[in-house]
């Protein structure tokens, strides 16, 4: 089934941006990066989780180490498009991701039930063995966003990438279904993510510097389960009281509901 097996293990690190610090930094970054060959890329995933969420929960407990499961495209998705089951590991800052590729409907597949198996990779075997421990894995939630991506120009290791347009979804978990979800980030707003396996251009963390730019504690699933609960939350709440209201309505004209 596997076409493709890559492992990646560097430092990554978060900033949120607004627009006219994107604009200050980009002549800066620019001197060291360029635009990857894909330009603005539609980035949709598919986290996968345990019933009670298991996998967030423990990673919004923000442990020494934590790991997720997804399944990943490029733009727009039909059962042929390359697809990639992603392991992703962190462990004391450092973040370690492994992954295959396959045609979307044959990993969704497997992932739904194992009518297929991998192949005989070491990834492959990781990826049986984290479907074992966490039992009962099911798509949990999809998050989609534009990204573009920058590539170091001395330094191959050194990597920028601008996330925008984030949303979360649980209306449709099939990466063939473009259905809108709810933002993850504010508008005008921008995730940056610098990649990179030894230490930041000291240019671009003077600029950085200047523009206030600082680290940020951010992660997609993270905020998309957390805005999930909260707006149950809020939903149960708006229930309850719009029961109360019926059964007041109700006493007042004599009638009384029995719950």
């Amino acid at each position: 089934m596997s076409e493709f097996r890559e492992v990646f293990a560097r430092k990554e690190i978060k900033y949120l941006l607004t627009q006219e610090q994107l604009d200050r930094l980009m002549p800066v970054l620019e001197t060291m990066a360029k635009v990857d060959k894909y330009g603005k890329t539609r980035i949709n995933n598919i986290y996968f989780d345990t019933p009670d969420h298991r996998l967030i929960r423990n990673s919004l407990e923000k442990p020494i180490y934590k790991e997720k499961l997804r399944l990943r495209t490029y733009g727009r998705t039909s059962d042929d498009t390359n697809s990639f089951i992603e392991i992703k590991k962190k462990y004391d800052g450092i973040v370690y991701k492994r992954r295959i590729s396959a045609p979307y409907g044959k990993a969704m597949n497997y992932l739904m039930a194992g009518v297929e198996p991998l192949d005989d990779s070491q990834i492959a075997k990781e990826i049986e063995t984290f479907m074992l421990v966490y039992i009962n894995l099911r798509p949990a939630m999809k998050i989609c966003y534009d990204r573009i991506a920058m590539a170091g120009t001395l330094d191959p290791d050194f990597r920028v990438t601008f996330d925008s347009n984030l949303q979360w979804s649980v209306d449709s978990l099939d990466l063939r279904e473009e259905v809108k979800g709810y933002s993850i980030l504010a508008s005008g707003q921008y995730m940056m993510e610098i990649k990179a396996g030894d230490a930041m251009p000291l240019e671009l963390a003077r600029k950085m510097s200047e523009l206030s730019i600082f680290p940020a504690s951010f992660s997609k699933y993270g905020k998309g389960y957390m805005d999930m609960m909260e707006r149950n939350l809020s939903r149960k709440v708006s229930d309850k009281l719009a029961d109360e209201s019926t059964n007041n309505r109700s006493i007042e004209r004599g009638v009384i509901i029995y719950a």
